[in-house]
């Protein structure tokens, strides 16, 4: 059986926690921007709803549906194997990932070391000692020894009679809040720039080939420019011209190949792989399928969906309780002290009653004097937090501003697409024309070489514009949060709540 806690230390310990019952608190009441109203638009003028561009390959209508929520992982809605797998590689392997975690589990102990404030401090002592004097002071001819044991235990306690230690684990509660949002943040830029530069990576993949299949028609031009050389039809300085525009052509092509090698270290790096130990499908515009449903939340929705923004949210609530931390300094500080044991000089009589020891201690401080430093203190936690609040506007406004760019950019790439590929269409049906022409002696090089040139380039373009819808799209996803919170593991804990 545990032997019950002397009335002197259970009557200290019930005057703690009646103090603690008794509290208050100087947190001041939170100060947070307004948010947005959800009649409010992303973006200036009239707010796109469809897009619609030529069909095939990234040409796909694209449907913008406001106010309906992402419910699966925003990647997948590019219904690619090879990229989910490598996604799923990434957020496990990724060193970037694994610092996250780790800066959140430091924040964890903190809190929980922070916690152990609300409970009293006990601790145990045990003593023997054996000691001799001198009995010359006494006029004695012999020196006196004797024994002395020792044993107590201490309990130390500081009751929140004016809610200091709950304001002080309030703070390091909310870092463990932020440092979570930063995790999440973290997943999102991850699989963002995962997803980014496997398109990247296709694109560049299709510039090679589209370059490849340039060269070999400039290379046939040349055959035929030689044989008419050759037949006396035109000069040599016509030859020329065309070995150097094949050479124009070739020389395009180390850069995309040196690019392509980059994006192709930077997956392996990103997903926690040295780049000659990269294993995977390598990507190419048709792995992916363009999103053809883009689902926008409402603004309101958007400060809850962004981890930065709740991440920020977070810093703003614990610079409030610091506030109330800065002010607490102003009022005493209340500790209770109680010990209890025995202490006897010899151990046959330690516990007997007559060894028993005990002592309680109540303590109170007021700070009278301190030079200006506890104003200035205030004067500091109010300042912190006008930065962090300063600090949520902006991100708020970034986390809108990339939003509406990226609604534009959905529009407008459409848009660019469908030019894109009109302009290859003509330059190709005046490729033909122009060789054709050039064949039967209708005209001369230098048309054939303006229509080679121009198709050349608006292939190229259209490649350029079939990939920049896919990179818009990807980053309109992101924008709008992922879809961190319609995942397995966080539906029950971190659904958003609209408040």
């Amino acid at each position: 059986m545990h032997k019950p806690l002397p009335k002197p230390v259970a009557a200290l310990l019930a005057l703690g926690v009646a103090s603690s019952l008794a509290a208050c608190s100087f947190e001041p009441k939170l100060r947070v921007p307004p948010a947005p109203s959800d009649k409010m638009a992303y973006t200036a003028g009239k707010s796109p709803v469809k897009t619609i561009a030529p069909g095939g390959m990234a040409g796909a209508a694209q449907e913008i549906q406001y106010g309906t929520e992402l419910h699966e992982q925003w990647w997948k809605l590019f219904h690619s194997k090879a990229l989910d797998t490598l996604i799923s590689v990434g957020l496990k392997n990724s060193p970037t990932i694994a610092a996250a975690q780790a800066q959140m589990r430091e924040a964890q102990a903190t809190a929980r070391a922070n916690a152990s404030i609300f409970y009293p401090q006990v601790t145990g002592t045990l003593q023997a000692n054996r000691s001799k004097t001198t009995a010359a002071t006494f006029g004695g001819s012999r020196g006196i020894h004797y024994a002395l044991i020792n044993g107590s235990l201490g309990v130390s306690y500081y009751p929140d009679v004016f809610g200091v230690n709950k304001l002080v684990y309030r703070n390091s509660e909310e870092l463990v809040k932020y440092q979570q949002w930063q995790l999440e943040a973290a997943k999102l830029t991850l699989t963002g720039n995962i997803v980014t530069t496997a398109i990247d990576e296709a694109a560049a993949a299709e510039q090679i080939q589209a370059t490849r299949a340039i060269i070999a028609h400039a290379k046939k031009l040349l055959e035929l420019t030689e044989n008419q050389y050759s037949a006396g039809a035109i000069d040599y300085s016509t030859v020329m011209t065309q070995k150097s525009q094949m050479a124009s052509e070739a020389a395009t092509l180390p850069p995309l190949e040196q690019q392509l090698a980059v994006y192709r270290h930077e997956l392996a790096i990103l997903v926690g792989a040295f780049p000659a130990n990269a294993k995977r499908q390598n990507f190419t515009l048709t792995d992916l399928k363009l999103p053809e449903k883009l689902p926008v939340s409402l603004p309101s929705q958007l400060l809850q969906q962004r981890p930065d923004i709740r991440a920020v949210m977070a810093q703003m609530k614990a610079a409030n309780a610091q506030i109330g931390e800065a002010r607490a300094q102003f009022y005493p500080t209340v500790k209770l002290t109680a010990a209890f044991g025995n202490a006897a000089t010899n151990p046959n009589i330690f516990f007997d009653p007559i060894s028993s020891i005990w002592s309680l201690v109540g303590s109170m401080s007021q700070p009278l004097f301190e030079g200006g430093k506890l104003e200035a203190q205030k004067a500091e936690a109010h300042a912190a937090y006008d930065v962090i609040y300063a600090n949520y506007r902006s991100t708020v406004l970034n986390a809108f501003d990339q939003v509406a760019n990226g609604l534009r950019a959905v529009e407008h790439d459409a848009q660019a697409l469908a030019a894109q590929r009109e302009a290859l269409s003509a330059s190709r049906e005046a490729l033909k024309l122009a060789q054709a022409s050039y064949r039967a002696g209708a005209s001369d090089y230098l048309t054939l070489l303006t229509a080679e040139v121009q198709y050349n380039t608006a292939k190229i373009a259209e490649i350029k514009a079939q990939s920049q819808r896919y990179q818009d799209s990807a980053a309109l996803l992101v924008a709008l949060g992922g879809g961190w919170w319609n995942k397995p593991d966080q539906k029950s804990a971190t659904t958003p709540k609209h408040s």
